[in-house]
């Protein structure tokens, strides 16, 4: 596997550190809505574009969770950071469990924002092609946001969500993540982990749901914790950024760094 080294952000100067990691529709551009509100005393944040998104669009891959967890520890070796905390959103919550399974020595705590479970995802026949063909075809990606933020959202929001996934997404990777997340099953890889795990669901999304946490995530992690937010949907960063960072920052706060 090729060694690439992932665009980042870099934000706070704190000595707990953390990665953020995007979902299947955006690049790191989908925490721009928390990032003012970070706690850059208590936390330094490196948040990354996976290859086929973003400053990396570009970038020749495999398009998977191995590869992004194995890019991901690359980065950590650059910066530095012997140990450190992940944040991941959707599939990028798949990505970040993928490296707890690589280097668990290195993982201080885990947060998935509506986190695809170790196990992956089975989609129904109609799901998987209404998913597929969202690479080419724009009008479904809205559909899957509009679905997955029970359907209340303003239409205006729904098509700048869809502007932005088409803009900072290249189509052949976004093809190939869909495969890797929704596909792969590691979690006896990460079943019975130590590791300090948060999922956080939003209410309003039925896919990625707490009942589905409670099913998969709750089960492979004994120290995990379930958080819903009623006000959400599957997008957290946007629809309710400052009850989002109180949540997963109060989680990462309670390491004491031993």
């Amino acid at each position: 596997m090729t060694s690439f080294p992932l665009p980042h952000t870099l934000l706070g100067e704190g000595p707990h550190k953390v990665f953020a990691v995007h979902g299947w529709f955006a690049d790191r551009t989908a925490y721009e809505p928390v990032l003012a509100d970070l706690d850059g005393d208590a936390f330094q944040y490196a948040v990354v574009d996976l290859r086929g998104y973003g400053e990396a669009r570009d970038a020749v891959g495999a398009y998977s969770t191995g590869e992004g967890a194995a890019d991901i520890l690359d980065l950590a070796e650059r910066l530095g950071w012997d140990r450190f905390s992940l944040v991941g959103h959707s599939m990028g919550g798949a990505v970040a469990q993928r490296v707890l399974a690589a280097a668990p020595h290195r993982v201080r705590r885990l947060a998935g924002v509506s986190p695809v479970p170790a196990s992956g995802l089975r989609l129904p026949p109609d799901q998987w092609e209404l998913f597929a063909s969202a690479a080419h075809t724009p009008e479904n990606r809205r559909t899957i946001i509009d679905i997955t933020t029970g359907g209340v959202r303003p239409r205006a929001w729904l098509d700048r969500m869809v502007r932005r996934s088409l803009a900072v997404s290249d189509v052949k990777a976004f093809r190939a993540w869909l495969d890797s997340w929704a596909g792969d099953d590691f979690h006896t890889e990460i079943d019975g982990s130590p590791v300090p795990a948060l999922a956080v669901t939003g209410a309003l999304d039925p896919a990625l749901s707490a009942d589905l946490m409670r099913a998969t995530w709750l089960r492979s992690y004994p120290r995990g914790t379930l958080a819903e937010l009623p006000g959400a949907g599957h997008y957290a960063m946007d629809e309710v950024p400052l009850e989002l960072i109180s949540t997963v920052e109060d989680f990462l706060r309670a390491d004491s760094g031993a």
